[in-house]
């Protein structure tokens, strides 16, 4: 604060006002990386108490912002510098937009009038309309007496609704600009009910409640949306006063614990062929459901269910036959309400999916129990599932191809919002970013497991995890490659293949370079006793388990959609 010695007024800057809407709204921590033009503003804003994570990549920051707003419901919070630091982050918005979870990036900018007349300013770009079609929604402060405003339209946008990625673009100018203190003050509020209930309409509850009445194989099925709504209570009421099984996507595992008797996971396939009714609660039929309809859906037509907050979700793929539009807290709170009144599931119909799944659980138990050598990914992953089991509060991110594919089936989660994977895109490049994101907002003890390739998208924030004391154990499953480390150049260069790395790459030296700890190991006893030493440590540590170069196979579980050559010369 300034006195502008002409008037004796006291004064207040950009700078300090950016800092005061953020805590007035209760938002305490930013994940960002400095320059110009808010090195100053980061500084400040540790100096007021804000808690300040800085990465070695921007993209990184912003993943850790978008799993900090899944797992709070508040936005998190990403800073980057102009242009391709800008960039570097529109990744992790982009991301989080297509995944609803709630983040604002906010980013430095040249000056406007450079900009518009493309006059070569310092990192000149027309940041607005570059995020556009990526975020939620994207605005521009340029006056310091519409920071206050400029913050509420961005933190109630990131929120509402189906939350999202919104850019909030500060001018370098903007920072600078100053106004009375007591003036200032008056334009900083916090925003009134930013995520208001929607309630359904009454004949729609109605009508879903006639569906499941109606139906003989019904199903429920959770995505990573149920878990986000934190109507944990309601969600578990519903499925046991129903008695109708459940299904969760991957990141709303642990809603209900995978053991739980009613979870279908061991039985996926079939009852996704078999069920004739569907009640999709916070899931969406995109790619990662077959759109609704194909094979993987069976013969019989479904009826579907869907509780979205969003309409124009209904009917993307295939006909919903009882949309129920609200937010997932209220729509569950309604349909507890009738669910009495629902007959339960036929003895035919939970015989059916208990006999496959005590069938696959049986042959899963088998493959885990193989000693095989060198290690292989069913041998590390029963180390993982066994911890977890043991350590239910312990945060697992998790990304790959075969590494996710394996850890999905294989770790049961036991708690909601524990487990971060590479979500609805599916891309790679999650886990340190998640990993710290996590960690900072838990405190809790984290595992990142990794395949080797996915692993080297942010491998260089293991500093990041040292600098700040994080208690992150970094699993990396070194296969020595892509895939898998056993593709050939047929060129006769001395080029390796392009799915292939360096052999037996010693990624627990890199931790070790940092201050960490590394270990390397090659069978599941080693795994298990770095694993348990380095959870009680709570210290940053990276473990090396190298796995069986052949393990694997080509895109994992999503062969289907790699098209491959067949022409030859």
């Amino acid at each position: 604060m300034t006195t502008d010695n002409q008037q004796n007024v006291a004064l207040t800057d950009g700078f300090h006002l950016v800092i005061d809407a953020l805590k007035a709204n209760d938002l305490d921590t930013i994940f960002g990386l400095v320059g110009i033009p808010i090195t100053d503003l980061c500084r400040l804003a540790q100096a007021e108490g804000l808690r300040f994570i800085g990465f070695r990549h921007e993209q990184h920051a912003g993943n850790a912002a978008a799993i900090a707003g899944y797992m709070t419901q508040k936005p998190g919070i990403c800073m980057t510098v102009s242009a391709p630091g800008f960039l570097n982050g529109l990744t992790a918005l982009a991301n989080a937009t297509v995944n609803c979870f709630p983040m604002i990036l906010i980013s430095g900018s040249s000056e406007r009038e450079i900009v518009d007349l493309q006059q070569g300013d310092y990192e000149e770009m027309d940041q607005l309309n570059a995020a556009k079609p990526y975020a939620k929604a994207a605005y521009r402060i340029n006056h310091i007496e519409d920071i206050g405003i400029g913050f509420a339209r961005a933190i109630r946008a990131a929120v509402s609704g189906r939350p999202g990625g919104v850019y909030l673009d500060l001018p370098a100018q903007l920072l600078a600009q100053t106004m009375p203190a007591e003036e200032a003050k008056k334009t900083i509020f916090k925003v009134i009910d930013p995520v208001p209930r929607q309630i359904p309409a009454p004949d729609a509850v109605e009508r879903a409640l006639n569906v499941l009445k109606n139906a003989k194989r019904p199903l429920i099925l959770l995505g990573k949306g149920a878990a986000y709504a934190q109507a944990d209570d309601d969600i578990r009421a519903l499925i046991e006063k129903s008695g109708i099984p459940y299904l969760p996507m991957s990141m709303a595992k642990g809603l209900l614990p995978d053991t739980h008797p009613q979870s279908a996971s061991a039985a996926r396939s079939y009852v996704l062929a078999e069920a004739d009714a569907v009640l999709l609660v916070g899931a969406r039929l995109n790619w990662l459901l077959a759109h609704g309809k194909g094979k993987t859906w069976g013969k019989e037509p479904k009826k579907f269910i869907q509780i979205d907050i969003q309409a124009n979700e209904v009917d993307s793929n295939v006909q919903i036959d009882a949309p129920l539009i609200g937010d997932i807290g209220s729509c569950v709170g309604e349909l507890l309400k009738g669910i009495a009144a629902v007959p339960k599931p036929s003895a035919e119909w939970i015989a059916a999916i208990t006999e496959k799944k005590d069938k696959n659980l049986a042959k899963m138990a088998e493959t885990l129990a193989k000693e095989a050598a060198p290690m292989n990914f069913h041998g590390a992953l029963r180390v993982i599932r066994d911890v977890i089991k043991k350590n239910p509060d312990v945060n697992l991110v998790n990304e790959g191809a075969n590494t996710l594919d394996y850890c999905r089936a294989i770790v049961d989660m036991y708690k909601p919002r524990k487990r971060f994977d590479s979500g609805t895109w599916g891309i790679m490049g999650i886990g340190m970013g998640y990993a710290i994101g996590a960690s900072v907002i838990s405190g809790l003890p984290t595992i990142a497991v990794e395949g080797d390739s996915a692993f080297g998208f942010s491998g260089m924030e293991l500093e990041t995890i040292c600098r700040y004391k994080l208690p992150i154990t970094t699993v990396v499953f070194n296969n020595n490659g892509v895939y898998r480390g056993t593709d050939i150049n047929t060129s006769g260069s001395d080029d390796l293949a392009p799915t292939v790395f360096i052999k037996d790459a010693r990624y627990d030296k890199m931790i070790e370079a940092f201050g960490g700890v590394g270990y390397y190991v090659t069978t599941p006893a080693e795994l298990e006793a770095a694993l348990t030493e380095s959870l009680a440590a709570g210290k940053p540590a990276l473990i090396n388990a190298v796995i069986d170069e052949t393990a694997g196979t080509e895109s994992g579980r999503l062969t289907n959609l790699n098209p491959t050559s067949a022409a030859h010369k």
